[in-house]
């Protein structure tokens, strides 16, 4: 994933902007500026062509950048919210006409430019370590699940040894019998679904990270 796009905007005035690649993102970013503002949502992802556009909504501000994959959300997040902290750090914020006719709009373009080759250049390592860390809760949900199959296994065992005892009538030992079955097949089942689940989030895991080339 790249972030190939970036602005800055007060409505739909763009303030600072910078883009790494050629092409055209103007019209694009007017569309999703107009509908940040209808919705006034504290985060939105739209696809706009072939580039998928990430935007931090605040107090009035847009934080927006684009990507050229759908997959990675963490990335585009994590970009906008270091732009948006510098930005309101700045005590010209503090001004009440800000135009991009401002100096200041030259220096948020090289902030736009340092963030984004920051994360372009790192996006390998972070996606790696996310990775590894997502796979980790993966692998301990599914070990507690099972744990807890386990221990409901023990219980029905425990259980039905005393039916048998109990047990007065080969028609309620039957009975009994049934029921556990279709109780322990219920489990079977849980552990079934658990481990395709774990194994689609490794997959999908693995291919937003580019670990499986797509």
């Amino acid at each position: 994933m790249t972030i190939t796009y970036s602005c800055i905007a007060n409505g739909r005035a763009v303030l600072a902007e910078l883009a790494l690649t050629g092409g055209s993102y103007q019209e694009a970013v007017a569309t999703v500026l107009k509908l940040v503002l209808l919705r006034a949502e504290p985060k939105t992802i739209m696809q706009m062509g072939s580039f998928v556009y990430h935007t931090l909504f605040i107090d009035g501000i847009t934080y927006l950048c684009a990507t050229d994959n759908a997959l990675d959300t963490i990335t585009p997040s994590a970009f906008l919210k270091n732009v948006s902290d510098t930005f309101l750090r700045n005590p010209l914020m503090s001004q009440e006409h800000f135009s991009p006719s401002n100096a200041v709009a030259t220096d948020f373009q090289q902030v736009l430019g340092k963030y984004m080759m920051k994360y372009n250049n790192n996006q390998d390592g972070s996606s790696i370590s996310t990775l590894r860390s997502q796979v980790t809760d993966v692998k301990n949900i599914m070990s507690q699940n099972i744990d807890e199959i386990l221990e409901s296994e023990n219980r029905l065992n425990i259980f039905t040894d005393r039916t048998n005892d109990l047990q007065t009538t080969a028609k309620e030992s039957q009975k009994t019998r049934k029921i556990l079955r279709r109780i322990w097949w219920k489990h079977c089942r849980k552990i079934v679904v658990i481990t395709v689940v774990v194994l689609l989030l490794i997959i999908i895991i693995l291919l937003s990270t580019n670990v499986i080339p797509t």
